[in-house]
């Protein structure tokens, strides 16, 4: 039987989403019946359901077409999504240019999460003219919104003098904020300016985080820094990261 709230029981997107984590296939009950109402909190939510097949089947196609509705209703994060989808042709032929378009608009809006996936785009000159000024200066907004990527990869630009005036000290306070922000890479810059200073121990907890958390292209990338590492607890994590890979490309 499908799930039913009388007009007055509606949720709000924070109570959908607490729901999804209790019954999935209930909460997308709920959630449809709010979007068809017009709850934007709900359409956008929809359409990340529809995405990830959670609770209900998984259809890229009318996920963006929930993304787009939202999206003109002014939802802000149905407008990243929307760019996501044109980004890597979810439901739709993949168009970089549309997708930096989208992207514009929610980081002008002040979206961390716009600003962010903006900034990527310049940063690599993918649907937009390459800017890597304008790519530091939208990390820079996104972080300071308290976005743990982008307070990751701030600290990059910090730490290397790219486009700024180098600062290791803010670099390194940017890449504790990242770790503790929950971003795995983050957690593994942070981790490796602690074990610059010889906290080794507090960096294997970092480096642990960081497994976790982390995603096939990460922990790729990440197992062959270690391996040239100096101390032999953190080279030993090598290991770990290289066994962790192999379980996720079994998934």
């Amino acid at each position: 039987m499908a799930f039913h709230l009388r007009r007055e029981e509606r949720l709000d997107g924070e109570q959908l989403r607490a729901m999804l984590d209790e019954s999935p296939a209930r909460a997308a009950q709920a959630i449809l019946m709010a979007a068809k109402e017009g709850v934007l909190d709900a359409q956008a939510l929809l359409g990340q359901i529809l995405l990830d097949g959670r609770g209900i089947e998984r259809d890229e196609a009318l996920a963006l077409r929930w993304f787009q509705i939202a999206a003109r209703g002014g939802h802000l994060m149905a407008r990243n999504m929307l760019g996501r989808c044109l980004e890597h042709g979810w439901g739709c032929v993949a168009d970089e240019r549309a997708a930096a378009g989208e992207y514009r608009l929610a980081a002008h809006a002040g979206l961390d999460w716009g600003l962010y996936n903006y900034a990527n785009l310049l940063a690599t000159g993918r649907g937009v003219t390459q800017d890597q000024q304008q790519a530091l200066a939208c990390y820079r907004q996104a972080a300071e919104l308290g976005h743990a990527k982008s307070m990751n990869l701030l600290g990059r630009y910090l730490e290397e003098g790219q486009f700024c005036a180098r600062d290791v000290p803010a670099a390194r306070d940017w890449y504790r904020r990242s770790a503790e922000g929950g971003d795995f890479r983050g957690q593994f810059s942070y981790a490796a300016v602690l074990a610059d200073q010889g906290l080794v121990e507090a960096a294997l907890e970092w480096l642990h985080k960081a497994l976790e958390g982390g995603n096939l292209k990460f922990l790729r990338v990440a197992q062959q820094a270690l391996a040239a590492a100096h101390d032999p607890q953190i080279r030993a994590m090598a290991v770990a990261y290289q066994q962790r890979e192999a379980q996720l490309e079994t998934l």
